[in-house]
């Protein structure tokens, strides 16, 4: 076992939203790793129970990270490190819900670390989001040297403000943080949903036979990095001590036009619907997403090591091997993804 991965052999963490995609391979990696207690905060408002990995060492505690009994309670246990994951996720859903985003990314995560200082953690792991605060000006790849205050949504505010917070807790408490900027995470473990990712969604459109709706033209490209890349960045993030009061990028490095993923999902699933178009949403003013990975292969040697089509694959196997749980935890209510399908349908 290497180094890092070694280092939290006999330690107690605390992961919040560890029910989640990212989360729950996070869990099971610090599981297998030999932690003494994997501790999962999550209030199952966009994951499932059985997402959790069944492990001896891991504990799992339904509730919100609002929750002051809550808190006291995962905290009691005396964490050595906390990853804290649990967001509102994600743009649309910030729009519909600007208060609940405000309340749960922006109050939650200050919360978070006012417990991480009083119970004096080794490392406070942010999951920030790289496709987020960028904004829609930054030059490509995204370096994370490039600031903007021109963002589109509540969700990439919010992603904004905690990694603010973080920088005010480093800067006046000594707070030993971390910021780790997401892009366009996918992999086993996500689920399909009105608020989901597109990855997820087109496996399970595409596995009903449906066709797969691209909002815009198709041309528009994303920085889609493996789960088992941004885990593994994840756990040199909380061991190398170059990476505390940095922000860097976990990203794949390389870019993916829609309508190539949405070719290669019917292709590999033998969905023969095709895609159709819509209109493009008004907050997404992205066209291109790539990301320069570089300060994070200096820090913390990170390192992406998963091709798109394997991890595709992966992602198709893990439907295929829960189809049945999936489909009874899809939900696709009212709002912009749903009116997305039923454009879809007329078409």
């Amino acid at each position: 076992m290497s180094d890092y991965r070694e280092s939290y052999r006999g330690k107690t963490i605390l992961v919040t939203g560890g029910a989640g995609a990212i989360g729950s391979n996070l869990t099971r990696a610090l599981g297998e790793s030999g932690a003494e207690l994997v501790i999962v905060l999550d209030d199952l408002s966009s994951a499932v129970r059985w997402n959790v990995p069944s492990l001896g060492n891991v504990l799992f505690v339904e509730g919100s990270i609002l929750d002051e009994v809550e808190l006291k309670r995962v905290f009691f246990e005396g964490p050595d490190l906390v990853f804290h994951l649990a967001a509102l996720f994600a743009n649309q859903n910030s729009i519909d819900h600007p208060e609940t985003d405000l309340l749960v990314n922006g109050l939650g995560t200050l919360k978070l670390l006012q417990y991480s200082r009083l119970a004096g953690v080794r490392r406070f792991i942010y999951a920030s989001s790289g496709c987020s605060i960028y904004g829609s000006n930054a030059p490509l790849p995204l370096t994370e040297e490039f600031m903007s205050l021109h963002l589109s949504t509540p969700y990439q505010i919010t992603k904004m403000l905690g990694e603010l917070y973080c920088n005010f807790f480093k800067h006046h408490y000594e707070v030993p943080v971390v910021k780790a900027r997401f892009f366009n995470s996918y992999g086993p473990g996500e689920l399909p949903g009105q608020y989901r990712n597109v990855i997820p969604n087109f496996i399970y459109w595409a596995m009903r036979g449906e066709p797969l709706p691209i909002t815009g033209t198709g041309e528009e490209t994303r920085d889609f990095t493996y789960v088992g890349d941004i885990v593994d960045g994840l756990l040199r993030a909380g061991y190398f001590e170059a990476a505390v009061g940095q922000e860097f990028n976990l990203a794949s490095g390389k870019e993916t036009r829609i309508i190539d993923l949405a070719e290669m999902i019917n292709a590999q699933v033998g969905n023969r619907a095709g895609v159709v178009f819509a209109q493009k949403r008004k907050w997404d003013t992205k066209s291109r997403l790539l990301a320069s990975v570089d300060r994070a292969k200096t820090l913390i040697g990170y390192q992406p090591h998963t091709s798109f089509e394997e991890g595709l694959s992966k992602a198709i196997a893990w439907f295929r091997e829960n189809w049945e749980q999936i489909e009874a935890a899809a939900r696709f209510g009212p709002g912009v993804s749903s009116a997305v399908r039923e454009v879809s349908r007329q078409k």
